[in-house]
């Protein structure tokens, strides 16, 4: 019986500093701790370049430390060949979807339609408003 290919999934936000890199690192955690890391590629990436090459922002990473998620993580913008290599690409709010839905028409064999990530929330917080400009 042949090996089944890893699913594969892109987390998404603005400046890959907040929202996505923790959605990466819980979703992260989550398959470890049920021993299913190796049926994942696990990756976050944002829509613009604001942030490219900088670490998450420091309440993101209080908060990773705070729930026991320790991840290294530099912001980078998604490209081209993601689109192509993720099978889900779930965003954090309608501007990512509208602007990853724009990048991905530009794609020729998209493999993922992006997607809300609260469109799996199963409290119905279909948007995951940015941290960035809020308070500690």
């Amino acid at each position: 019986m042949a090996e089944q290919a890893p699913k594969s999934v892109l987390f998404v936000c603005l400046g890959n500093i907040c929202r996505s890199p923790i959605a990466e690192a819980v979703f992260r955690k989550r398959v470890t701790d049920q021993n299913l890391l190796d049926k994942w590629r696990i990756d976050s990436a944002a829509t613009s370049t604001y942030e490219i090459g900088n670490p998450p922002d420091y309440r993101g990473q209080n908060c990773m430390k705070k729930h026991g998620i320790l991840r290294n993580h530099i912001a980078r913008q998604i490209t081209k060949e993601d689109f192509a290599r993720f099978d889900f690409i779930l965003c954090m709010d309608e501007s990512n979807l509208r602007d990853l839905t724009r990048k991905g028409n530009q794609v020729k064999n998209c493999k993922a339609k992006p997607e809300l990530l609260g469109n799996y929330d199963p409290q119905k917080q279909v948007i995951l408003e940015d941290p960035y400009y809020g308070n500690d």
